[in-house]
Parts: structure tokens; C-alpha cells; sequence
């Protein structure tokens, strides 16, 4: 952490975390990056996104921390006269810090609970406004990740209160917490005691029922390791009245219970498919059957289908090569949207429709001299004139 002596900016949320207005001094005016001789807003830190608010009457767009100062980056210019030394007052947006403080200490419980229980270190913090991704240093089961979760959620409800300590010297270096770097000089570290201790640069809440609650919402695979979202308090609210909204609506349109929702959904997901399976053997079927009763022709045969899967496209393509004396091809969409083609001969290169219809309509494809494969954006009766086509 930064030694106290290099740090030019005083951190009043060190303070008071829930404070949410100050006065302070400019220490330096540069355009719109403002430096301070003191201010609540938390810089973009340690995985978190920063502070949000009003400063000198101007909406603060961004807060960074460069070598012990803290800039406030504005969304307009200064107003004329604000100039160092200046006294000017800000404010920060007090619901966006408190949602911040939730997930941060939600974080710190659901991974000092990993740490002890499985051994797993967190390697990686992210909090920005819409996201909190947690990642681990090894894989985990689901069962592993509901029981953190309970135990997280327990803690919460014990309202464990939090201890923030400032480490200096020869207690630094044998205190026990957990920390992503090896740390020098000051060390700050928070403290929800038999839950977590670790080194953190953030506000934190005071005590832990103010995080209302932890929810894990997504877990993936990550480099050796896995990543897992979690949200607390608030956003797990706004979460959970989404997920019922969205329950509860399909439940009343499917007329079923919402213990139902999915099996049902599943049942019909499955109908659907056996249904495309069987329409796609019916549109297989015709079209044989059509492919059949074509004439021989020294010219091209074409087929325009509104839907066909790619194998029986291409045995059709098959069949009609052997009677068209020049192309015989199957063209798989509509006017508006355009077509897939397979076009093949017997008697021509099939490169040669295929760099026709590129001329002319910039269509995208190729192949063998057999056989050629694509898309192209026409009207049918335009790839029919180009192609010199018997019409079927």
C-alpha cells in the first residue's frame, strides 16, 4: 500500500464511509483533473470502480490515484476563478457508494469462507457498477459454491461488525491476512472477525447485515481456476424481483404453476424439435420427389427451397447434375433475405456460376469444379436469367 508519507490527498472516507459531503482545497487545476488537499471520493482501487458525484458544481466523470494524489476527473471545465488554494465543496452519490461497500464486503466474506474451507486464494477482484467477478486459483464444484454461499449468507445474518486496522513495521510483516500482493510500509487491513481478514484499500460497511444478502449468479471455467459472479444486497434484490417478474409472467402464460415453468418449457422445447425434425423430412422428401419428375435439359435446373438443411440439399444437387446439361443447383432462402447455394455439374465448372454470380450480385462462396458453395443477395428471377435456367 502507499507509504502515508508519499500521499499528498487525505482520504476522508478512511474516516467515515458513510459520509457523502466535504469541503476541501485545490491542490492543482489542470483542465478538467482536479487534485485536492483532501476528498471522500474513492479513486478506481482494487478491483474497484470509483466514486460517483458533484464536485465544484460538476459532475465527476472519473477518480484516479497516481502517486499519492487523487484525481477528480470533471465532466465540464472549472468554473473561472477556482484556482489552488480555493475552497470548493463535493458530493457523492451516497447510494452508489453503499451499493459499492456491499458487494466489496460481501466479497471479502465470500472469499475469506473459500480460503479456509478449500484453500482457494482470490486472485482477481472486479466491481464496476453492473458486475462483481471473483477469480479462484482452482476448480470448484457446484456443491462447494452453494456451501460458501450459505455460510456467506450466515455470516451476514450474525451482523458481524468490521474491524479496519492500519499494519505498520514488524506487525505488518507477521499479522495473519489474506492479500493478493506482497505489501510494504502501511498496510490496511479489514477485518470481520472469524469470517476474513485481508488487506484492502476500499470502504467497507460496518457491520456485515448491512450486506442484506449474497447471491452467486454465474461460475465459469478461467485459465486454471474458475470466475464467479457474485451480487449483494441491492443488485441481488433488483436481481431476484427480475427472475420473479419473469417466473411468475411465464407461469400465468403457460397457465402453470411456477414450480412447473420449466419442466414444462423443456417438454415443449422437445415437441418443437421433434416437429422441425419431422417438417425438415417432409421438405426432403418433396423435394426428391420434385428432383425425380425433372426433365433432362441441355441447359441449367435450379430449386429455390425456403428451408432445407445442407445434406439433402446437397444429394439433390447430386441427382439434378446428372440431367442438366450445364448447372444444376439448389438455392435455400427468399428474395429479401437472400440465398445459401450448392451448385454442381457433370458437364461445366461449377467455379464459373459460382464467379457469375459474384460479378454480378457480389456473392460470397466457391469450391471444386464439381461442386460450389455459397450465399448471394438476389431475387430469384435474376439468378435464374444469369444462370440460363429451366425453370421448375
Amino acid at each position: 500500500m502507499q507509504d502515508a508519507s508519499a500521499v499528498r490527498t487525505q482520504k476522508l472516507y478512511y474516516k467515515d464511509a458513510y459520509q457523502t459531503s466535504f469541503s476541501a482545497r485545490i491542490i492543482s487545476a489542470d483542465g478538467r483533473d482536479l487534485v485536492l488537499d483532501q476528498t471522500l471520493f474513492f479513486p478506481e482501487e482494487g478491483g474497484q470502480s470509483p466514486d460517483r458525484g458533484i464536485l465544484a458544481g460538476c459532475t465527476v466523470l472519473d477518480v484516479q490515484i497516481r502517486d499519492g494524489e487523487i484525481h477528480h476527473i470533471l465532466g465540464d471545465p472549472l468554473p473561472a476563478g477556482l484556482t489552488p488554494g480555493t475552497e470548493v465543496s463535493g458530493e457523492i452519490d451516497g447510494p452508489h457508494r453503499f451499493s459499492n461497500m456491499q458487494q466489496h464486503s460481501g466479497e471479502h466474506l465470500f472469499s475469506g469462507i473459500m480460503y479456509r474451507r478449500f484453500g482457494l486464494e482470490n486472485i482477481g477482484f472486479h466491481c464496476s457498477d453492473r458486475e462483481v467477478t471473483l477469480d479462484y486459483n482452482g476448480p470448484l464444484t457446484a456443491e462447494q459454491l452453494q456451501a460458501v454461499e450459505r455460510e456467506a449468507n450466515a455470516a451476514i445474518v450474525k451482523n458481524i461488525p468490521s474491524e479496519v486496522r492500519f499494519l505498520y513495521g514488524e506487525e505488518a510483516k507477521t499479522a495473519v491476512y489474506r492479500s493478493k500482493l506482497d505489501l510494504s510500509g502501511e498496510v490496511r487491513v479489514v477485518t470481520f472477525a472469524g469470517v476474513d481478514a485481508c488487506a484492502c484499500c476500499a470502504p467497507h460497511v460496518a457491520r456485515t447485515g448491512e450486506i442484506g444478502c449474497l447471491k452467486v449468479v454465474g461460475v465459469q471455467n478461467w485459465k486454471s481456476g474458475v470466475r464467479v459472479n457474485i451480487l449483494c444486497g441491492a443488485r441481488a434484490m433488483e436481481l431476484f424481483d427480475r427472475d420473479h417478474a419473469l417466473i411468475t409472467g411465464l407461469s400465468r402464460y403457460l397457465t402453470t404453476s411456477p414450480e412447473e415453468v420449466f419442466g414444462l418449457v423443456t417438454r415443449m422445447r422437445e415437441e418443437k424439435a421433434a416437429l422441425l425434425t419431422r417438417i425438415r423430412q417432409m421438405e426432403t422428401e418433396r423435394l426428391l420427389e420434385r428432383v425425380g419428375r425433372a426433365e433432362a435439359t441441355d441447359g441449367s435446373i435450379l430449386f429455390f427451397e425456403a428451408s432445407l438443411e445442407q445434406k439433402p440439399a446437397r444429394e439433390a444437387v447430386n441427382a439434378l447434375a446428372s440431367r442438366a446439361g450445364k448447372y444444376a443447383g439448389i438455392f435455400i432462402g427468399n428474395d429479401r433475405e437472400g440465398y445459401r447455394f450448392i451448385i454442381g455439374s457433370l458437364h461445366a465448372d461449377a467455379r464459373e456460376a459460382a464467379n457469375l454470380l459474384k460479378q454480378a450480385f457480389n456473392a460470397r462462396g466457391g469450391g471444386q469444379p464439381a461442386m460450389v458453395q455459397g450465399s448471394v443477395k438476389a431475387a430469384e428471377a435474376q439468378i435464374r436469367t444469369l444462370l440460363s435456367t429451366v425453370h421448375t
